[in-house]
C-alpha cells in the first residue's frame, strides 16, 4: 500500500493505492502534486487563479479547456437544481464576512447573468463566482483519471471530497464513513469507482450574523445538518449534496429523477 498526504482546497488531502511498484511511487507523486497545483491556479479564491481574476476584472479571456468544464458543469448543475446550486453566492459569503450590505449583494447574485464561451467569460459588474461546491469533487476525479491513466486500477482518493476506485487491498470495496460536522459517524458504505461527497451547512459559520457558509441568492435556508451523495463523478456528487442542503424531500427527488446513478446516501 502506497500512502500519499497534503493539503489544498481547504482541506487535508490523501491518496492511497493498491500494489504499486516502488519505483513508480516517486513519479507518480509528483504529477499528482502537478495536477493538484494546476487545479488550485484555476479555481482558488486566495492565490493567483483564472477564478480570482475573472472576479476581479470581471473578464475571463480565452479560459482553459479545464475551466470551460467547470463552467459546464456548474450550469449543468444549476439546471438540474432548478437554480438552487449557484456559485455567484461569493458576493454575498463577502458581505455577510465584512458585515456589508447583504440586500445589495443579492441584486448581484443570479447565474442567468454569467455568460461564457470558449472565447471569454465576462461577468456584471460587482458579481463574483466561487466553486468552493464543487471544486473538491473535480480535483478528486482528475486524481482519479491520473491515477488511472498511470495504470491504477484500486486506490482511494480524498481530495475533501472522495472518488474510490476498485477494491482495497483486502480485496473489498473500499468502505467510507459519512460524519457530521462535529465528527460523529453516522453512517458506513461500500464505494467502487464512485465518488462520495458531503456537506454540512453548519460546519462553517460567516460573519457577525453566523451565516450558514451553504448559500442561496435568494435567501433559502437550509433544510439539513448533513447531506452525503454518491455518484458516479465526485463532481456531481459534490455540487449536488452542496445543492440538496437547501432543497426539500420533494425537490431533491425530482431531482434525482433527472439524473442517472445518482444515490442519496446520507440526510438528516
Amino acid at each position: 500500500m502506497a500512502r500519499w498526504r497534503g493539503r489544498a482546497f481547504g482541506a487535508d488531502l490523501w491518496i492511497e493505492v493498491v500494489d504499486m511498484p516502488a519505483a513508480q511511487r516517486r513519479r507518480l507523486w509528483k504529477d499528482v502534486k502537478r495536477e493538484i497545483g494546476r487545479i488550485a491556479t484555476q479555481v482558488s479564491l486566495y492565490q493567483p487563479s483564472e477564478l480570482r481574476r475573472l472576479n476581479e476584472t470581471g473578464i475571463l479571456r480565452n479560459p482553459t479547456p479545464d475551466m470551460l468544464e467547470l463552467f459546464e458543469w456548474t450550469d449543468r448543475l444549476h439546471r438540474a437544481t432548478n437554480g438552487v446550486f449557484d456559485p455567484t453566492v461569493q458576493v454575498l459569503w463577502q458581505a455577510y464576512e465584512a458585515g456589508g450590505d447583504v440586500v445589495a449583494a443579492r441584486e448581484k447574485t443570479g447565474w442567468h447573468k454569467v455568460a461564457f464561451s470558449r472565447e471569454r467569460i465576462r461577468l456584471r459588474p460587482g458579481m463574483s463566482l466561487t466553486f468552493n461546491g464543487i471544486a473538491q469533487g473535480y480535483a478528486a476525479d482528475r486524481i482519479a483519471t491520473l491515477l488511472q491513466s498511470s495504470g491504477i486500477e484500486d486506490a482511494f482518493v480524498d481530495m475533501g471530497e472522495i472518488h474510490a476506485l476498485g477494491c482495497a487491498a483486502d480485496g473489498r470495496l473500499w468502505e467510507v464513513g459519512i460524519a457530521r460536522a462535529n465528527g460523529a459517524l453516522v453512517a458506513t458504505l461500500p464505494l467502487s469507482n464512485r465518488g462520495l461527497a458531503t456537506s454540512s451547512p453548519g460546519a462553517t459559520r460567516v460573519g457577525r450574523q453566523k451565516a450558514y457558509h451553504i448559500m442561496h441568492p435568494q435567501g433559502r435556508h437550509p433544510k439539513w445538518d448533513t447531506v452525503a451523495v454518491s455518484a458516479r463523478e465526485a463532481v456531481l456528487a459534490d455540487g449536488l449534496a452542496t445543492a440538496f442542503c437547501l432543497m426539500d424531500r420533494e425537490e431533491i427527488a425530482a431531482c434525482l429523477s433527472r439524473l442517472n446513478d445518482v444515490q442519496i446516501a446520507f440526510l438528516d
